[in-house]
């Protein structure tokens, strides 16, 4: 599993990148909106004029144009942006859709772009190149390579495309050679990097431990459940804390799935996939913080000892759950974890999960919901994601909701009685177990791209990285130790 995921990972996040930035010898690209394309071309020599003249090149957005000299070699690019004001800051995802469509060569940015935007575009151009190829021949890698742009942190960027590449390359993985055992593998030698102390509590000990919800959803499986619990960092630090949805493969439990609805559950782990590269990003730009990762990692799966329908669980908040279904199993694994994470009292508390379909029919599969206790945060990792262009949309923790989960022989039921309002009832559930943290997040997120789109193949997508990531650069700069 190491050598497979984390050896392949260092080679690729940083060959389709050059530097620091030298036009001699590269190729310009030229980043127009359809408004400046007429001005753009009338200033060339006139065969650039005829040639995209000829091509009928108007600058829609992911249109790309290359431009050859007097020998048939290309002498620049033309890359279409699109009009001005649609959201067509040319960032990571123009970047992705050209970078695997353009000639071998060197490639430079002509004009500059502010240091946001570079920083973006540069992203962009790696994420693009990315395949996932441990089970197949691997391609002829590409040979488009962009030169630096100037202005953009070099250590930033290979944090980015390191941590991003992590978090896909977990998600792409089957469950067959991800298992929990080999997730919390990969999480424990993140840990090791960075001088981390781990925990890792396994099967029945995660009974004496108090993870009893854990190990009821993962008794069934062939690899036993466990729970990892990273620190990380000053202790006098404000105390933030990642939690991070581990179901290796969900089955559906007894409840159990459709095929159609089982086919891409190797990825029901997205969410600890994500808290993890979170983490390594936080460890690596050494933010002032006290870090704490909590990944409660099973699998769903069936057995003779299965947990069933109408059983009634403990969990390590102390408050009873009956099961109405056990395909809602990872709200089950993240209460445990939650608690744990909550006995700190934490200045921040976000967890990451592949929780709720219901997200996805409100909010469709590329934009997560977001579920927060504190309005300013909220807004603000809001606005934030926007700007990275890893975005997400706030839904409402409705209290007015809450006694759909009531049950009569337990504290609450893990499903409400309900048909609506799926993702709520999903975040209401977790709500019940955080109690001392300053503030909350949940983000309920699809972690998969289920179409080609352009930089984006079909697959894993580790949705808020990036914006979480930002936001706490920004939420922890210049604070002082508690």
């Amino acid at each position: 599993m190491h050598t497979d995921i984390g050896a392949a990972r260092e080679m690729r996040q940083s060959r389709h990148m050059t530097g620091p930035h030298d036009p001699a010898g590269s190729i310009p690209l030229h980043l127009l909106h359809e408004e400046d394309v007429d001005r753009w071309r009338d200033a060339q020599d006139e065969r650039t004029r005829n040639w995209v003249l000829a091509h009928a090149f108007k600058a829609e957005r992911h249109k790309v144009l290359v431009v050859p000299d007097a020998l048939g070699r290309p002498a620049g690019v033309a890359v279409g942006v699109g009009r001005r004001g649609a959201g067509d800051r040319p960032g990571c995802w123009l970047a992705a859709a050209i970078s695997d469509r353009l000639p071998e060569g060197r490639y430079h940015l002509a004009e500059p772009l502010r240091e946001a935007d570079a920083l973006q575009f540069a992203f962009g151009w790696a994420y693009g190149q990315y395949r996932y190829e441990r089970y197949r021949r691997a391609a002829v890698p590409r040979a488009a390579h962009l030169q630096l742009p100037s202005g953009v942190d070099a250590a930033e960027l290979e944090r980015l495309c390191a941590a991003t590449t992590l978090a896909r390359d977990l998600i792409n993985t089957p469950a067959n050679d991800l298992s929990p055992q080999a997730l919390a593998q990969v999480a424990l030698e993140v840990a090791t990097r960075y001088g981390a102390s781990c925990r890792e509590i396994v099967g029945d000990n995660l009974l004496i431990e108090r993870f009893p919800a854990v190990h009821a959803v993962g008794r069934a499986a062939a690899v036993a459940p466990r729970v990892l619990d990273i620190s990380w960092g000053d202790p006098a630090h404000p105390r933030l804390a990642l939690v991070g949805k581990g179901v290796c493969f969900d089955s559906g439990g007894l409840d159990i799935k459709p095929g159609a609805s089982m086919i891409n559950m190797k990825k029901d782990m997205g969410g600890a996939a994500v808290a993890l590269s979170l983490a390594q990003l936080v460890m690596d730009a050494a933010l002032p913080v006290r870090l704490r990762l909590v990944l409660p990692i099973a699998e769903n799966a069936i057995s003779s000892n299965a947990y069933r329908p109408g059983d009634v669980l403990q969990t390590r908040k102390g408050l009873s759950v009956e099961v109405g279904n056990t395909d809602a199993e990872g709200r089950l694994i993240l209460c445990d974890a939650l608690a744990l994470a909550d006995e700190d009292a934490p200045d921040l508390l976000i967890d990451t999960a592949t929780l709720t379909g219901a997200a996805r029919v409100a909010l469709g599969p590329e934009l997560p919901a977001l579920f927060a206790n504190d309005d300013v945060l909220a807004e603000r990792l809001v606005a934030i994601a926007h700007a990275q262009a890893d975005p997400l949309w706030r839904l409402p923790l409705w209290s007015g909701y809450e006694d759909e989960l009531s049950s009569k022989i337990a504290d609450l039921n893990n499903v409400a009685s309900s048909s609506f309002s799926g993702a709520i009832f999903g975040a209401l559930f977790l709500r019940r177990f955080v109690s001392a943290a300053r503030a909350w997040m949940h983000l309920d997120l699809y972690a998969w791209n289920g179409k080609e789109r352009p930089g984006r193949p079909a697959g894993a997508e580790p949705q808020t990285v990036r914006a979480l990531y930002a936001f706490l650069k920004e939420h922890y700069k210049d604070r002082t130790a508690r």
